[in-house]
């Protein structure tokens, strides 16, 4: 398809009437706090609407996802801190800097040279950035938001331990610390110790999310599908019982791993 020339001007001036002197009262109330849940919000149904494959569906989320960052970019305008040509400008320069390999001289042949490479080129920006923050201070997890769910945290700040060489060697050796945890967790529960359960239930969690890195899998991703597949396969077993004029309650467990098992059947034919 031809590629259009992105008018994002008219956007511009779209948020800077809703928020002007007559324009919306809804949007001139917004604050950067109150638009914080919107912000997660419309980044989720961008990845739902990756899920579901649907062009025109990732189409209007990526707008939704757009219109966020450039109603922050107005009140920051507002605030005289900066706006969305900024926004742009660093953007730009930040990925020119960060691909030497293209824009640059540098010799990097594969993925993980990138990826090294580019930590330290962000480890060297930050040094620049926070000059003023001892070296003893500074660490690699810097920059990992806090905000972030709690799975792709884990991932995150391992994945960047690993570039460092701080990784299992091999996936066995992964699966041998789950299994570790497991047992972990099992003593906790047997010594009735809540605390001690919650915190193993949490290491065995983070080991699962090393085995989906260690692998190049997603946890976050990885998760949402084994979610739509239980509901799937509940939704389908529920759906049966009520055919019969029953609720679930009134089932056996064996009634209903039967009609698990039919519906994971149907999947797969």
């Amino acid at each position: 398809m031809d590629r259009k020339k992105a008018d994002i001007e008219k956007l511009v001036q779209l948020v800077e009437r809703l928020r002007g002197e007559n324009g919306c009262p809804w949007d001139r109330e917004q604050t950067r706090e109150t638009l914080k849940p919107m912000l997660i919000e419309e980044a989720y149904e961008v990845l739902d609407a990756l899920d579901s494959e649907d062009p025109a569906e990732l189409k209007d989320e990526l707008g939704d996802l757009l219109f966020q960052v450039i109603f922050h970019s107005q009140i920051a305008y507002e605030k005289n801190e900066f706006d969305l040509a900024d926004v742009i400008d660093r953007s730009h320069s930040k990925m020119v800097r960060r691909h030497p390999h293209i824009f640059g001289n540098a010799d990097l042949k594969t993925a993980d040279d990138v990826l090294k490479n580019w930590e330290d080129i962000k480890a060297a920006e930050k040094g620049i950035e926070s000059a003023s923050k001892p070296h003893s201070e500074r660490s690699l997890l810097d920059g990992i938001p806090s905000k972030l769910p709690a799975l792709h945290r884990a991932h995150q700040m391992t994945a960047k331990a690993a570039r460092v060489g701080f990784d299992w060697p091999h996936l066995r050796e992964i699966m041998s610390k789950m299994q570790e945890e497991a047992s972990e967790l099992l003593q906790a529960q047997s010594a009735n110790d809540p605390e001690k359960v919650a915190d193993e239930v949490g290491d065995l969690l983070f080991v699962a999310a090393n085995v989906a890195r260690f692998l190049g899998v997603d946890p976050e991703t990885a998760l949402a599908r084994s979610n739509r597949k239980f509901e799937n396969r509940f939704r389908y077993l529920e759906s049966e019982i009520k055919k019969q004029g029953r609720e679930l309650r009134d089932a056996s467990l064996e009634e209903m791993d039967a009609l698990w098992e039919e519906a994971k059947r149907k999947e797969r034919a």
